[in-house]
């Protein structure tokens, strides 16, 4: 029997690790820093098709109804004057059991960690990962030693276990971007609650998505934002309510009360990957967050992870770990340069740029040969 440590009880880390439970070849351990998992929070997630698929080798598509929502398209309007832009049929990447999905990520972390309860081990932190042969060593801050054949690291992008392998070499860079998350109440205004908006503006874009079929919203804004190195570490600075209305009064168009209105309201700075970090070893594979983490304007995070874990999960499967590192990078690179790509053009501030745009988002949408390419490149594992 194998044994595998999977660090961060995440998304990646928890779907790699049903996935290891179901087989009998191996044993899994799951280490979290945290005393729990926090599932108050009720902030979204979108998923599409190519996680899906992947969820569904695990039950997901038994997940009760009224904990998900199947938009069928994303509608895109000008944050400047509301006017409507085009649609874009997202449903059509569809199949009969696997649908572009949006519900609270509590829900899906519920679902992935119901069936691991015995495997988590809380409060602990990794100080030490040492290679003896064909064992993995690892040593934690409470003293303790455990030798697994696999070690598995998905404790996000500020990943500890990471800067302990690359001796803090790969740090993540601020994305020069702000993200403000919220709840919007089911019996607020918004008149589209079926489908997924999105409102561009000058440096600035949101997103409203239905997390259920009758209840609440999920908001998501990224606004771009300097922040100075000694504002980027101190996170006491995101609680302060004197620069929260400071960014608040800076965004474009919407007022006080659109913010009154949202519950939860958290805004923190948005950090991603530098480069990609290769562990010479086949023992050791990161995946998640730890592995890259994408700007959020493609929303593709969530799903990557899910995609990640699987691929590793089989490669460990077939003997073909060497594998891993290389064919993932391919398919990050082409996921990152979209999503870097989207931010551009979501943000972009001289009317010209933006009449032009626009011409070109309308034809886009309907053009089934650049969808394709664009979309189902990704969707499609």
């Amino acid at each position: 029997m194998k044994k595998i440590a999977v660090i961060g009880a995440g998304i990646s880390g928890l779907f790699i690790a049903n996935l290891f439970k179901r087989d009998k070849k191996y044993q899994v351990t799951i280490f979290e820093r945290n005393s729990l998992i926090n599932l108050n929070e009720g902030y979204g997630i979108q998923l599409s098709v190519n996680s899906i698929k992947l969820l569904n080798k695990i039950q997901f598509d038994k997940l009760e109804n009224n904990k998900k929502f199947n938009p069928d398209k994303i509608n895109f309007y000008s944050i400047k004057n509301s006017n409507k832009i085009c649609e874009l049929n997202i449903s059509d990447f569809n199949t009969e059991n696997c649908k572009y999905t949006t519900l609270k990520r509590s829900s899906l972390i519920n679902f992935l960690k119901k069936d691991l309860e015995k495997e988590i081990k809380f409060d602990y932190i990794i100080s030490k990962i040492e290679q003896i042969d064909q064992i993995v060593k690892i040593t934690f801050e409470n003293n303790e030693i455990h030798e697994f054949d696999y070690l598995i690291i998905s404790d996000g992008v500020f990943s500890k276990s990471k800067n302990l392998l690359s001796k803090n070499q790969i740090e993540p860079k601020f994305n020069d971007t702000l993200a403000i998350r919220g709840i919007i109440p089911s019996h607020s205004n918004i008149t589209d609650k079926k489908n997924i908006s999105l409102f561009l503006g000058s440096n600035f874009h949101y997103v409203i998505y239905p997390v259920s079929p009758d209840g609440d919203l999920n908001f998501i804004a990224i606004m771009k934002y300097q922040l100075s190195e000694d504002e980027q570490k101190d996170y006491s600075l995101f609680n302060d309510n004197i620069f929260i209305d400071k960014i608040l009064e800076k965004v474009p168009h919407l007022n006080k009360k659109f913010f009154d209105s949202i519950n939860d309201l958290k805004i923190y700075p948005v950090f991603v990957s530098r480069d990609f970090f290769e562990v010479n070893n086949n023992n050791i594979h990161l995946i998640g967050d730890a592995f890259f983490a994408f700007p959020p304007s493609f929303a593709q995070g969530a799903s990557q992870s899910i995609e990640g874990a699987y691929e590793l999960f089989e490669n460990i499967e077939n003997n073909t770990e060497s594998n891993f590192f290389r064919n993932r990078v391919n398919k990050t690179k082409m996921v990152n340069n979209r999503s870097k790509f989207n931010q551009f053009a979501f943000h972009l501030s001289n009317p010209i740029n933006i009449f032009f745009r626009n011409i070109f988002l309308k034809r886009l949408v309907k053009n089934k040969k650049f969808l394709e390419g664009y979309l189902g490149k990704i969707y499609k594992n």
